[in-house]
């Protein structure tokens, strides 16, 4: 048996957002939240098929008619909130086949509620959303979030430790048994820790997607403080100096591309973890946050520089950032052949 866990660059079937509802956390900005939604609903269904999960699906469904009707698969489930990176489902290939790993999901170290959201990928394979060929494989023993994780599409994985050993994640296992264990379910060779790099206001203990991604085999961009005085430039510098020294597959170099951190931001008087490390690798096009920073137009011509067969196309997500997350954190892509085409 073997197994291949694909990058998000990997050609895609489709993307998965759960969408908000007036009893989530978005309540008091339900319209904003629900423009942003739709506003990145509409760039996914451009170039490939979409999967919209919510409450109230008559509801959704009104709210999002100008979306072409061939693109969009909506499937009604009661959600927490609407994280799908976090509770939707990590596919990986086995022998050729895609086949959906159903990791628990227990709102970050059981900080928020989640024995809905816990459920979603359950409940879309028992009602054959779905091909046919795929299986899923249900690993309740572990807690393991898909922002947490990245791959390089050649065997590396990149983490953090502040994350995956995490109170209230997985304690009851060591940092070699939980190496081990995504080595196992993923198909891994290498697992990349990075103990440095956070940003306040984050709620998921350094996800590594809102700090470092893979965007090709050989490119990891990151976030990089330029400003001594703020409070992220030592830990965010350690991390550069980490990732210095991660050697690709083939012993080489990864080719490291900083994105800037953004001036901060703060709603209620609370500073929030923006960062443009939060964006969407889909097919032919890379959705990036924008928050009405100067940073903006530095960060889409970093990474227009990098993804140079993909359109960028900026997405304002300064409602997200409110809740803590962003574009990346409320999608999940699944790869060809995880949907019928």
């Amino acid at each position: 048996m073997t197994r291949y866990f694909p990058p998000e660059w990997y050609r895609q079937s489709c993307v998965q957002i759960t969408w908000p509802h007036k009893d989530t956390d978005w309540g008091d900005y339900l319209d904003e939240a629900e423009k942003c939604f739709l506003n990145i609903a509409n760039e996914v269904t451009k170039r490939e098929k979409l999967i919209i999960v919510g409450h109230d699906i008559d509801r959704i469904k009104k709210l999002t008619f100008d979306l072409p009707s061939d693109k969009v698969i909506y499937f009604d489930a009661i959600n927490n909130d609407t994280w799908a990176r976090d509770h939707g489902g990590i596919t990986v290939f086995e022998n050729r086949m895609p086949k959906i790993l159903n990791y628990r999901f227990n709102g970050w170290g059981q900080k928020f509620p989640s024995n809905y959201d816990n459920q979603i990928t359950r409940l879309m394979y028992e009602k054959g959303i779905f091909a046919d060929l795929v299986k899923i494989e249900h690993h309740h023993d572990l807690v393991l979030e898909g922002g947490s994780i990245e791959t390089d599409g050649e065997g590396s994985l990149l983490t953090t430790t502040r994350c995956l050993l995490s109170l209230n994640r997985n304690e009851h296992l060591s940092q070699k048994e939980i190496e081990q264990r995504l080595k196992r379910d993923l198909g891994i060779d290498v697992v990349h820790w990075l103990t440095h790099g956070f940003l306040e206001g984050d709620d998921t203990d350094s996800h590594i997607d809102t700090l470092a991604r893979f965007c090709n085999g050989n490119t990891i961009c990151y976030v990089k403080c330029y400003s001594h005085d703020d409070i992220h430039y030592e830990e965010l510098t350690k991390m550069e100096d980490e990732l210095k020294s991660i050697r690709r597959p083939n012993g080489g170099e990864y080719n490291l591309v900083p994105i800037p951190l953004p001036d901060p931001i703060y709603y209620n008087g609370e500073r929030l973890p923006a960062t443009y490390a939060n964006f969407l690798i889909i097919n032919d096009a890379v959705l990036v946050p924008i928050y009405g920073c100067q940073q903006d137009g530095e960060a889409i011509d970093i990474l227009k520089s990098v993804f140079t067969d993909r359109e960028i196309v900026p997405v304002d997500c300064s409602v997200l950032i409110r809740q803590h997350g962003s574009l990346h954190c409320v999608t999940m892509q699944y790869p060809v052949g995880v949907i019928d085409e």
